[in-house]
Parts: C-alpha cells; sequence; structure tokens
C-alpha cells in the first residue's frame, strides 16, 4: 500500500510559478513511477507529466505544459515535485499525484489514468488573469 500527500498548491498570477510536491509513504517508493493529473471544474482528470526509472530516467510531459513545467523526484525523500512556470489561467485545476509500479511501457500506458493505482488527495492551483 503507498500513501500520497500532496502539497505546493495556491494562488498565483498569471506568469508566475509554484511548485507541487508528493511525499509518499512506503519502502519501494524508488520502483514506482510517479504521475502527476489534473482536473478543472467540469472536465475530466488530464495526463500532465510521469516520471519513471527502468534503466534510466524516463519523463513524459502533456503538450499543454511542455517547456513550462518540469518533473522530478528524490528518491531519498520518497517525493516527486512539479515546477510549474509561466502558468496560465488554464493551468487552474486540483493536481493530483499518482503512483503505479514502474514497467516497461510507453508513454500511452503511463499517459492514462486508469493505469494508476494509487492516488494523492489533490492540491489546488489557482492562476488569476
Amino acid at each position: 500500500q503507498v500513501q500520497l500527500v500532496e502539497s505546493g498548491g495556491g494562488l498565483v498570477q498569471a506568469g508566475g510559478s509554484l511548485r507541487l510536491s508528493c511525499t509518499a509513504s512506503g519502502r519501494t517508493f524508488s520502483s514506482y513511477a510517479m504521475g502527476w493529473f489534473r482536473q478543472a471544474p467540469g472536465k475530466e482528470r488530464e495526463f500532465v507529466s510521469t516520471i519513471y526509472w527502468t534503466c534510466r530516467n524516463t519523463y513524459y510531459y502533456a503538450d499543454s505544459v511542455k517547456g513550462r513545467f518540469t518533473i522530478s523526484r528524490d528518491n531519498a525523500k520518497n517525493t516527486v515535485y512539479l515546477q510549474m512556470n509561466t502558468l496560465k489561467p488554464e493551468d487552474t485545476a486540483v493536481y493530483y499525484c499518482a503512483a503505479v509500479r514502474s514497467q516497461y511501457s510507453g508513454s500511452y500506458y503511463y499517459r492514462d489514468r486508469s493505469n494508476y493505482d494509487y492516488w494523492g488527495q489533490g492540491t489546488q492551483v489557482t492562476v488569476s488573469s
């Protein structure tokens, strides 16, 4: 069982930055792929980014955040981060951290929220114009 706790959300003006953190319980954090998803009011939960390690670190980003968001992890702290720069009002959403056992699968697997086994409670990000 893995428990995930997100933090770092808040209110920021357009063009600003925030860093989200997600800390996981358990002793096998490094064996999990860690993803970020977001859900805006009235919309489905969508993929943002994933990081996982098999023989090397692999990263995936949604096109809408590529070049602005950076995902990273610190296995010693059981924590994954999402650095969000140049934020836009359309980035406003509840951001969720998720985990699934790492495996040799392509981006379609990790972009699909139904493949993730564990979820955090979410943290609100609001970007004002």
